[in-house]
Order: structure tokens, then sequence, then C-alpha cells
């Protein structure tokens, strides 16, 4: 198969495979705000859900991305399955000890562990307490998720996309079951969230043993090792230092904003998770699928194809900003529309949609530069540099913190009113009882540190792509910006037209739900949008290239790579 086509292919398995793990996810996601709001259950879940996320993007999409897939990869293009088989067993057996021992580790310091990542949350406060009953609950589920992260990366490397990607539906599904009987049954907010955290445990369970009998059947000698003369197993571990360093400067970046948000306004935590659900869908949709379809391919041609790999990067790059930019546009003109139709009702109000948009917006800034950044970083890992990628990082984090610490003290004396920005409180940190007040809810602190991250990550982007061009002696092709941006100025148009098309349709929709009146003020846009893509032949997008070749239009079908 052609690389671009290889590339596509792969990319859409990933894709399709996100697709419907990320619809799961925002069902979920629209069940927590419908349930829980922004409230003090819907705080402590958040925050309690980060320890094992941390420790799974370490040990999990850290090591095995960077380190462990590259490698395996080699092993299976050199006609090495018996020992591509050894190296996967032993991967999986050095998880399994580590992960045991920091479950532990977690459950017994579950309270201190909370104090030190939450301090905004008073000690021994209902808020406080929850959060480390949660804890104790979640952590066990980080052995399950890390051991689904390893399947992952073997059915990567044997490019089992599709498989790999959508086991997270079950995940989703076994969350909304609680949350869905537990709100049936009449409980309460605090039961209900201690709900979500066993249907979170019981669904990375599910996870793993669902991706396990494909994973048996695509690897030759699996069998779980910890003998150190395991052929990759020192290049795996070797490059895991460098790759555990990075990922660790960017989860506890990730800390320091849950640290920092915990001293903000009542709200803010919650609001940064609903915006980085959002956020976060373009980021493996389009980020994440490229960037994984490609990996294999990167770690083969990086040694002495240099021109393959640099027309791999081309066809990621050019891929990604043609999802992107017009994702980018959306979140920021639509985004008060987009926020409720996922998420308002219930709990969830105008303010909270209002609040969570802001902070999706200030996110959106930096969305393309996320993106590409995931393709640029695989490309580093294809050449066996792990360490490059982490020092950025670095530098990365503290931009965003410096950044965002400084704006964040600024915006938290607002609230996004209908009317626009309102100033509601003095500049600088609330107070203790301030910031547990109902008013205080709403303000606008979170979306300094959303605008810290986006200055973040296009400093990432730059230093990676002079690095790459470094390693290889070549400068990168960039992705051009044209197409997806003539084609984004139809959703600005259909923006416009949200007044007017609400103002048309109101006596209709007066009765109707929140969600779907903004759902219905988001058609103009989608029209707009879609139409304009095919006019423009912004091929990259699932379709156009169809409905070219149903109207006649000249060019339909245009390899990328020919223009």
């Amino acid at each position: 198969m052609d690389p671009s086509a290889r590339l596509a292919h792969g990319s859409r398995a990933v894709a399709g495979g996100i697709l419907l793990s990320r619809l799961a996810g925002l069902l979920r996601e629209k069940l927590l705000a419908y349930h829980l709001g922004t409230g003090l259950a819907a705080e402590a879940f958040r925050a309690a859900l980060r320890i094992p996320n941390l420790l799974q993007n370490l040990l999990g999409d850290g090591v095995l991305t960077g380190a462990f897939v590259p490698t395996y990869a080699r092993l299976l293009d050199e006609g090495r399955e018996e020992s591509a088989g050894r190296l996967a067993g032993a991967v999986a057996a050095l998880l399994v000890l580590v992960t045991g021992v920091l479950v532990a580790v977690g459950v017994l310091l579950a309270e201190p562990l909370t104090r030190l990542l939450t301090p905004g949350f008073p000690a021994g406060s209902p808020k406080a307490e929850l959060t480390v009953l949660l804890v104790r609950v979640l952590t066990p589920s980080l052995g399950f998720l890390v051991l689904s992260a390893w399947a992952l990366g073997v059915l990567n490397a044997h490019r089992r996309f599709f498989r790999a990607y959508v086991a997270p539906v079950l995940w989703n599904a076994s969350i909304i079951i609680a949350l869905t009987v537990g709100a049936a049954l009449g409980r309460g907010e605090r039961d209900l969230a201690v709900a979500v955290a066993f249907g979170a445990l019981i669904g990375a369970v599910l996870q793993f043993l669902s991706k396990l009998p494909a994973v048996r059947g695509s690897v030759a000698g699996l069998r779980p090792t910890l003998r150190r003369d395991t052929p990759g197993l020192r290049a795996v571990l070797r490059a895991s230092t460098g790759v555990i360093a990075g990922r660790g400067v960017v989860q506890l970046s990730a800390y320091a904003d849950l640290v920092i948000a915990s001293l903000l306004a009542a709200g803010a935590v919650a609001a940064l998770g609903y915006a980085q659900v959002l956020y976060l869908l373009p980021v493996s949709l389009f980020g994440m699928s490229v960037a994984a379809a490609a990996l294999p391919d990167l770690a083969t041609h990086a040694h002495g194809a240099v021109d393959r790999l640099v027309d791999d990067i081309a066809d990621g790059l050019r891929r990604i900003t043609a999802l992107v930019v017009p994702t980018t546009i959306a979140y920021i003109v639509l985004g008060t529309s987009v926020v409720t139709v996922l998420f308002g009702g219930g709990a969830f109000g105008a303010p909270a949609a209002r609040q969570v948009a802001a902070v999706l917006g200030a996110y959106s800034l930096g969305l393309l530069a996320t993106t590409q950044s995931r393709l640029l970083q695989s490309a580093l890992y294809g050449l066996d540099d792990t360490r490059t990628p982490a020092r950025i990082a670095l530098v990365r984090v503290g931009v965003a913190t410096a950044v965002g610490v400084g704006l964040m003290l600024v915006l938290d004396a607002y609230r996004w009113d209908p009317t626009g920005p309102v100033r509601v409180a003095p500049l600088g940190p609330a107070d203790t009882a301030a910031r547990a007040a109902a008013e205080s809810l709403h303000r606008l602190g979170a979306v300094g540190l959303a605008l810290g991250a986006s200055a973040g990550a296009w400093t990432e982007r730059a230093l990676l792509r002079r690095a790459l061009t470094a390693r290889i002696g070549r400068p990168l092709p960039s992705a051009r910006i044209g197409r997806p941006l003539t084609a984004s100025l139809a959703l600005v148009l259909g923006a416009l037209l949200v007044d007017p098309t609400m103002a048309l349709l109101g006596p209709v929709l007066d009765d109707v739900p929140a969600a779907v009146r903004a759902g219905v003020a988001l058609v103009p846009s989608a029209v707009l949008f879609a139409a304009a893509a095919v006019l423009v032949d912004l091929v990259d997008l699932p379709g156009v290239a169809t409905a070219r070749r149903t109207l006649g239009l000249s060019g339909a079908g245009r390899s990328p790579r020919t223009r």
C-alpha cells in the first residue's frame, strides 16, 4: 500500500475508534454535567480522577508510545516475531510490577496525596473527605488502564488500530450505567460520585479484557518475563527514561493547574474539566490518530529513509491542519452553543455554559500547535530521541505556568454575563470563604490557565520543529493553512446567523430544552461549512472527495501529494 494511503487508512481507523469512544465519553460527561453540574461533588470527582490518569499517562501512553512501540515495530519489520513477543511479555510484566506497588501506595496514602494535590480543598471539609474516598476507589483502576495501554501499543504496531482505540467505550459505558442506576434510585450527589468511581473501576477491567484476545492472536511467543536479556528491553528502558521525564513534566503541569485552580473561585476545577473534554476531542481524533498511525512507519523510515520520513511528516501535518483549523474556529465563535448542546440541562445552566465556553475558547488558541506537536514528537521517538521532547516539554510547562498564573489572577475577578465580562471581585486570589461561596461560581480565572496552556503549546511546537529539522538535516515543509481557513470562514458567517435563526424560530423553540435550541442554532454553520469544504476541495475531510465526484467537480479524488 502507498505510504500516504496507508497513513490515511490507519488514521481513519484510529479516528473511527476514538470517535466512538469520545461519543460515549461525551454522553458520560453530559450525564455528569446534568446530575453534578460544577458543584462540590463534581470537583471532588475531577480531582480524584487525576491520580490514575497521571500514572496511566506516564507508564502507559508515555512509555509505550515513545519507547516500546518503535522498538517493537522495528523487530516486526526485521521479521523477528519471536523476539518481539518476548519483548511484549517483558514490558507487560514490568508494568504489572510497577503499577502494583503504585496502587498500594495510592490507596494507603490517599489522604496526604489529596491534601498535596488540592490544597484549596479545606482539610476535613465534605469536599476533601469525598475526594479521599474517590481516590481510594479509583486508584486500583490504574493497573488495568496501564495494561490496556500496553495492549493498545501492541495492536498499533500490528496496525490493528480500530479495535485498540474503540475499547474505551466499555469504560464509558460502565460509568454511564453506574450513574444512571444511581440517579434512578434517587441518590444524592455524593453517592452518585461514589457510584461513578466504582463504575470507572469496573470499566477499566472490561477495557483491558476486551483487547486481550486480539493481543494473544497477534503476538507470537507472548509470555510475561522479567529476564534482563530479553531482546530490545534495554533499548525500551533507556528510551523510557526520557519519555517519562517529558510526560512527567507535562503531567506535573496538569497537576499544577489542578492545585492552582483549587485556589480560584468555586467551580474552576470543574469548568477546566468540562472544557478539557471538548479540547481533547480533536487532540485525540486528529492529532493522536495521525501520530499513532504514522508511528510504525516513522520508526522504520527514520533509519536510512529520510525522504520517506519527511513525506510521512508532511502528510501528517497537512492532514492535522485540515481537520484542526475548522475545529478551532468552531470552538471560538460557536463555543457557547457547542457547550450547551453537550452539557446543558439540569444543574448545568447558562452561566456554566458561558464559563466553560470561555475556557474552551482560550484552550482552542493552542489546539493546532498541540495536535501538530504530537506528530513531531512521534517523529523524534522514531529517531530514538526521547530526551529532546522531554527538555522541550519542560520549557512548555514553564511558559504555560508563568503566563497562566499571571492571567488567572486578573481574570478571576470577572464573570461572563450575557452582556459580556463583568467585574465581581477585587483583583488577586480570593480568600477561602469567598472561594467556597455559591456566588463565586462561574468566574473566569480558569480562562487564564487555558491561555497559558496555549502559549506553552506554540512554544513547544516551534522548538520541536527546530529540533527535528536539525536531526534530519533538512527543513520540514509547512502545512498549508489556506484551504481549511477559507472553508472555516463559513463557520464565522454561520455564527452571525445564530441570533436571527433563534429569533425566527423563537415561538417554536420556547418550550424545548436549551440543548436542543443550541443544536438548532448550530445548523446554519454546519451546512455552510460543509458546502465550503466541498467547494475549496478540502479533501482530507471525510466525505469531501465523494461529494465532489457526485457533483462532477474537477479535481475530485486528487492525492494531496500531487498538489
